[in-house]
């Protein structure tokens, strides 16, 4: 006989496996799916799930479930989801768990018991971030054009602005109050490396840094969000990315402004210049998958999907390079086509590693991001070349649409394409 469970109960538990995907980086679709989900298991006929970017409500009627005699039940909750750093560990287990729960191999208190081991996990030791920042930064650096000396300048000022971020911003500055600093102190570090002769680009330099500040993941997800016509939580969350990229901003322009006034003049760079040492296209895939990787690690990515993470940006990173340099399509086209493929590569990644294709599309659109777009266009509107600024950042905007289009494209392929009849993790 099948065990029958309260309805508060089940609705609870779902509750508590949607407040951790959400705060972790779960798009809202896989939210409202999974709550769905284990409610239907547990036997819930009748469950409403209203998500949102920073919020879940949940009300339920009792169907099957039994309480006070078979007497009519209810259930209504309402949870504020605060903005964290996200650890995609946690919505790859809880993926895991709602499947789990499908088969019949759990419990509801053996799912209550295994959602608050998940809850309770801690994040990544501060050295392995301190590294991923690290080794994030110097990939990136080459990726955009640094040289060798370049690199080993944005790797120092990585690990550097991490250690900020975990004892000074992290604790005690609320979050565009800290963004902004953060970005202020990663561009104060550059200078300060530059000046004393410690890398040849400034500006290759100032980009790889700032990239582990680039907000990607309410960026995907807002996307996402609004290719399945959840527009009120996309919208927020595409807000949230570009209040990010504002604090960037801000945060170059004023270290610019500060070593400005310290130095009698803004320092007058050359303007984008790619350095022939690390141009090749081996050395910038292999840039590219260091860089993903890094990115894996910053976002909580089980370690086991470190290395197909890698593969994923390495790959897309690769075929922009070809279809940029040797094909001659404009750098719009190739990031749409690239995207694309990323896409598709996650999704299948996501078959086979049994996870979300989030796990592996947030870390690999990372080197299409115009992280550049966003640093030229900053300084050439502090250094009051207007023209050059708006022409900067409208490049930026056109590679972040392509972005947009990639992943709404690689994301409405069916399924059935990738698992067969499976449709457990896209």
């Amino acid at each position: 006989m099948e065990p029958r469970y309260d309805l508060s109960d089940v609705l609870e538990v779902a509750s508590v496996a949607g407040h951790i995907l959400l705060e972790n980086g779960a798009e809202i679709s896989r939210v409202e799916d999974i709550m769905a989900r284990i409610s239907t298991y547990y036997g819930v006929d009748k469950g409403n799930f209203f998500v949102l970017s920073n919020g879940i409500f949940t009300t339920g009627s009792a169907g099957k479930v039994e309480k006070a005699g078979g007497q009519a039940s209810t259930y209504a909750n309402v949870e504020f989801i605060p903005i964290r750093p996200i650890q995609l560990q946690k919505v790859v287990e809880v993926n895991q768990l709602s499947y789990d729960i499908s088969a019949g191999r759990c419990t509801l208190e053996e799912a209550r018991q295994r959602l608050e081991q998940i809850r309770t996990q801690p994040a990544k030791p501060m050295w392995e971030q301190v590294l991923g920042s690290a080794f994030g930064a110097s990939g990136f650096c080459a990726v955009f054009g640094g040289g060798f000396l370049d690199c080993g300048a944005a790797f120092v000022v990585g690990c550097l602005l991490y250690v900020f971020i975990f004892l000074v911003s992290g604790r005690y500055m609320s979050r565009i109050v800290g963004g902004i600093c953060n970005a202020l102190v990663a561009t104060l570090l550059c200078v300060a490396c530059y000046r004393i002769g410690f890398g040849n680009s400034l500006a290759n330099i100032i980009i790889g840094a700032i990239m582990p500040l680039i907000p990607g993941v309410p960026f995907v997800n807002g996307v996402r969000d609004l290719a399945n016509a959840d527009y009120l939580a996309g919208l927020t969350r595409l807000t949230d990315a570009l209040l990010g990229f504002f604090c960037i901003a801000i945060g170059v322009s004023v270290g610019f402004m500060v070593d400005g006034a310290l130095s009698g003049g803004i320092i007058a760079l050359e303007g984008i210049w790619a350095n022939p040492e690390t141009a090749s296209l081996a050395i910038q895939t292999l840039a590219a998958f260091v860089g993903t990787t890094a990115f894996a690690i910053l976002f909580g990515v089980p370690r086991k999907q470190y290395i197909p993470s890698g593969i994923v940006g390495a790959l897309g990173w690769l075929l922009y390079l070809v279809l940029f340099r040797h094909a001659g399509l404009t750098p719009a086209v190739a990031t749409v086509i690239s995207t694309v493929f990323i896409g598709i590569l996650s999704r299948f990644f996501a078959v086979r590693e049994k996870c979300p294709a989030n796990v592996f599309l947030l870390c690999g659109i990372f080197p299409l991001v115009p992280g550049a777009g966003v640093f030229w266009g900053t300084y050439y509107l502090i250094s009051s070349h207007l023209d050059l600024s708006s022409s900067a950042g409208f490049t930026a905007a056109k590679i972040a649409v392509a972005i947009v289009l990639g992943i709404i494209l690689a994301m409405e392929l069916p399924q059935r394409i990738f698992s067969g009849r499976r449709r457990r993790t896209h």
